[in-house]
């Protein structure tokens, strides 16, 4: 018999149904809205270059730089402290996301932001690099003032000569800039003779004796007809990055192996795969005990400000073989793959392990497969595959699911879970790979907790990996933990790893039981521990 309390329930209610405090998201159902501050650290960190599934990435970015500004208006100090603490931590895999908020900064209607903008511009752009992508956003945002010049020119004038030279031969243009068009925007003073020489040597061309000795260095390797064996010994001892040298020398084994002694930890990680074609990385040669020293050294990534996601990308594209772009081609070195799979782990802050009995859910519907992180060639569907597993490393008790078509029924109809036979023990490209084959149903973030109440399985908290685009099912994912709570009378515990930067969140703000964290900052495994310990 139909009884008003089956059409309208306050503890089980359809998730296409809203419930008080959700709105209506992306795909037709109903979560949380996170608020701008929330919505600014996803976009920090997440970005929004390769839109997601429901927005394109022009919609998304107005959104999140709406939101952006919302902070700036709100509280502009606190915006601009958090822009630098995720520069500054290494906590996003990308710096663009924080430069344009910076430059969103900059153009703020309030003084004090404006300056603390400026003011933390070389602590946002540490390279050439950043500081064009700078001048490009600022450009969109607001006219060369004063104030903009004299950051610009601090720039160039505060660092040191010899690290400004560096810049100035590795990054000499990006973005559809160069430092002779931002000298001659900010009009820097200097009194050291070096650095007027370089500055004239960027500006005019001219070569005088002051100019610091690698930028005589760089003459040298350009000049034509210079030999690998002359080039490599310029590169040992100038420290010459790989930027700085003729096309036609980035094929002869000597160099590859001079630079391998000096490159940067980034910039390693970024060319393995060429550096393997050229062969001057071999199984047992000295290049590969150098990279495999470098990529087990802790203090060495977190110094360098190496994101996870580097390597993870790394290593997807070092163990394919082949380069994403183009006809490049290796055989991979073995020691290689693994020592990128230790080091992504090692990448992530020292996480402590909490004895938690938790079940790890990975949403790996067609929205997370349509979305991209941080512009990069990886899904979210993967993020979520390589965050869990970083979560069970540090772990003992833990069960890892998929959220899946159910068996015999269409996609759109039957959502399921399968449990998933990866973990830390699997190789991370294949654990990632793993979640490319399963059938993606409805979504629905229900699941995990009916499913663990289904079973009699005690569980001290669920962690989901999702863009939050919930829509199918019986009853919201809060519901569902509370429902498990009175129950089981486990005070049991939800983080929502939000993994596209959009505003919604199936986390209830209101719940001190829940929490909602970023995906794919370096921070997040660390910050679910702690929330996991109370």
């Amino acid at each position: 018999m139909m009884t008003y309390a089956t059409l309208a329930s306050l503890r089980r209610t359809p998730q296409s149904e809203p419930i008080p405090g959700t709105v209506r998201n992306g795909a037709g159902g109903h979560a949380f809205a996170v608020d701008d501050w929330t919505r600014l650290a996803r976009f920090l960190v997440l970005g929004s270059e390769g839109g997601s599934y429901y927005a394109s990435p022009r919609a998304l970015t107005v959104e999140n730089a709406a939101a952006v500004q919302r902070c700036l208006a709100e509280d502009g100090l606190r915006a601009v402290a958090a822009i630098v603490a995720v520069s500054e931590g290494g906590r996003a895999p990308k710096q663009d996301p924080a430069i344009f908020a910076l430059a969103l900064a900059a153009a703020a209607p309030d003084l004090a932001t404006r300056r603390a903008a400026l003011q933390a511009l070389p602590r946002v752009c540490r390279t050439g690099t950043h500081l064009f992508q700078f001048a490009e956003a600022v450009e969109a945002m607001r006219g060369w003032g004063r104030g903009l010049r004299r950051a610009v020119g601090a720039w160039y004038a505060v660092a040191p000569v010899e690290a400004l030279a560096f810049q100035a031969i590795k990054y000499r243009a990006r973005q559809g800039w160069t430092h002779r068009d931002l000298l001659r925007l900010a009009h820097p003073e200097t009194e050291e003779p070096a650095r007027r020489a370089l500055f004239d040597w960027i500006c005019r061309g001219r070569l005088a004796e002051e100019v610091p000795t690698i930028v005589h260095a760089f003459a040298q390797v350009q000049a034509d007809g210079i030999d690998g064996a002359v080039a490599a010994a310029l590169i040992r001892s100038h420290g010459l990055p790989w930027e700085a040298l003729p096309t036609g020398l980035m094929k002869s084994r000597a160099v590859n192996e001079a630079l391998i002694e000096r490159m940067p930890v980034g910039a390693l990680v970024r060319q393995l795969g060429r550096l393997t074609a050229a062969g001057a990385l071999a199984p047992f040669s000295e290049g590969t005990e150098h990279v495999r020293t470098v990529l087990a050294d802790r203090e060495r990534l977190l110094k360098a400000r190496l994101h996870p996601m580097a390597l993870l990308l790394a290593l997807k594209t070092y163990a394919s073989g082949h380069g994403q772009r183009g006809q490049l081609a290796w055989e991979p070195v073995a020691a290689i793959v693994e020592a990128l799979n230790a080091a992504f782990y090692t990448a992530f802050r020292a996480v402590e392990p909490t004895g938690r009995r938790l079940v790890l859910a990975l949403d790996v519907s067609g929205s997370m497969a349509g979305s991209t992180v941080a512009g990069s060639g990886l899904t979210a569907r993967e993020a979520a595959a390589a965050m869990a597993l970083v979560t069970a490393a540090s772990e003992e008790r833990w069960q890892i699911l998929g959220f899946t078509a159910e068996e015999g029924r269409p996609w759109n109809q039957g959502a399921a879970l399968t449990p998933l036979a990866i973990g830390p023990s699997l190789r991370l490209d294949q654990a990632v790979a793993a979640t490319a084959d399963l059938p993606f149903g409805a979504t629905d973030c229900s699941l995990p907790m009916r499913w663990a109440l289904e079973r009699g399985i005690e569980a001290d908290a669920f962690v989901v990996y999702t863009d939050s685009e919930t829509w199918a099912g019986p009853v919201h994912p809060v519901q569902a933990l509370r429902e498990y709570r009175e129950k089981t009378g486990i005070r049991a515990k939800l983080v929502v790893v939000g993994l596209v930067s959009n505003g919604f969140s199936i986390a209830d703000p209101a719940d001190s039981g829940m929490l909602d964290v970023v995906g794919f900052d370096a921070a997040a495994p660390a910050v679910i521990a702690d929330f996991l310990r109370g």
